[in-house]
């Protein structure tokens, strides 16, 4: 981990009073160079969408560098990495949600984060029903080359954990405490494992961070947010789960459930989303598969997604607009707003010219906005 002054800015932008993640996140869109911030004016500051007279003067008034410095001694002390917003590495997936962290702590292999991959969410007070349905989901997905994200709790995150190590698979554990604060302290030995196994364990809080209550439903929304699609193996009607899988509808991902008998009170909350049709009913891995954007013919292969091949979409007329969206597709998948941005064209406009291309067989959508080639 260098010492640099770009990481040295982000760490002191995650620490300004009043500058959450959206903030942080709107600022590097507008001025992508980490090192300028702090010598920004008033006025540029201003400029930035959700930044005010109050938040621009906490900005120009920061004076807190020695604890900036004392986060990076901690971090070094306690072995661990950090990754920031404005890093290569940085997860795109994760970059699309509304908040994204600013900051990530981690052990292990950073590619992991980039892997192609379901949140596998429940109870920390499984059934032998529940255990049995997320040790065998989980261990089939990773078989067919999808990583598995959870967060170390009891139960089925652990199962989840456990199950893709055993499989061969990777698997994230996203902490709701800092990197050197293993909860439940008794997965120290699964936090090891998942590192050794190539996987990583992340977190966005500072080390020495203590697992308090109100971190869990924070950190949540970087389980599902990760992740492709979110499956809930069991959880009552409120909880955790309940939590990840509405912030996973609400980054515009896929929600699957396990449907539970009537008599069981801990799948309440399963049954519930199958049943307002927020959830996808799973009966076997393939419910799952067949709605990811890579399907279920990758079986032991790699879970990053491949380059679209290219199609003749050259030898159609197109206006202005739709030439340009399938150049820019041409080199990778673009999440709707992203791609907005790039064209800066509004998302609304851009909308109506991705249905045309997609009646014309030119583009496909894939889960949580994104739209390639065909």
């Amino acid at each position: 981990m260098q010492n640099n002054l770009n990481l040295r800015n982000l760490l002191a932008l995650s620490i300004v009073p009043g500058f959450g993640p959206k903030r942080v996140k709107n600022l590097l869109a507008k001025f992508s160079d980490p090192s300028r911030i702090f010598k920004l004016s008033k006025t540029e500051l201003r400029s930035v969408e959700g930044i005010g007279e109050a938040s621009a003067l906490m900005l120009l008034s920061f004076n807190k560098w020695d604890e900036v410095d004392k986060i990076i001694e901690a971090t070094e002390k306690v072995n661990a990495n950090i990754l920031t917003m404005a890093d290569e590495a940085y997860p795109n997936l994760l970059k699309q949600i509304y908040d994204p962290p600013i900051i990530i702590w981690y052990k292990g292999n950073p590619e992991s984060l980039n892997e192609a991959g379901v949140a596998v969410v429940g109870t920390r007070n499984a059934t032998a029903y529940g255990k049995k349905m997320a040790k065998q989901l989980s261990g089939e997905l990773s078989k067919a080359g999808l990583c598995i994200f959870s967060g170390l709790a009891h139960g089925i995150d652990s199962i989840g954990h456990q199950a893709a190590i055993d499989a061969g698979g990777k698997t994230v554990a996203v902490l709701g405490s800092g990197i050197d604060k293993i909860y439940p302290a008794i997965n120290k030995y699964l936090a090891n494992a998942i590192v050794k196994s190539g996987g990583i364990v992340i977190s966005e809080f500072p080390p020495g961070s203590k697992p308090e209550a109100v971190n869990f439903p924070v950190r949540n929304r970087i389980v599902s947010g990760l992740s492709y699609g979110t499956l809930v193996v069991e959880s009552g009607i409120q909880g955790g789960s309940i939590i990840t899988a509405e912030l996973a509808l609400d980054q515009n991902r896929e929600v699957f459930a396990v449907p539970h008998i009537i008599e069981n009170a801990s799948g309440t909350g399963c049954n519930y989303l199958i049943k307002i049709g927020a959830a996808k009913l799973v009966q076997t891995v393939d419910d799952i598969l067949d709605e990811l954007p890579f399907g279920k013919d990758n079986e032991h292969q790699s879970s990053k997604i491949e380059q679209p091949i290219l199609n003749n979409w050259r030898e159609q007329e197109l206006d202005e607009l739709s030439t340009k969206i399938c150049t820019l597709l041409e080199a990778k998948d673009y999440q709707i707003d992203a791609l907005a941005d790039e064209l800066e064209v509004s998302t609304s406009k851009l909308l109506v010219a991705m249905l045309m291309l997609e009646m014309k067989q030119i583009v496909v959508q894939k889960v949580g906005k994104i739209f390639g080639l065909i």
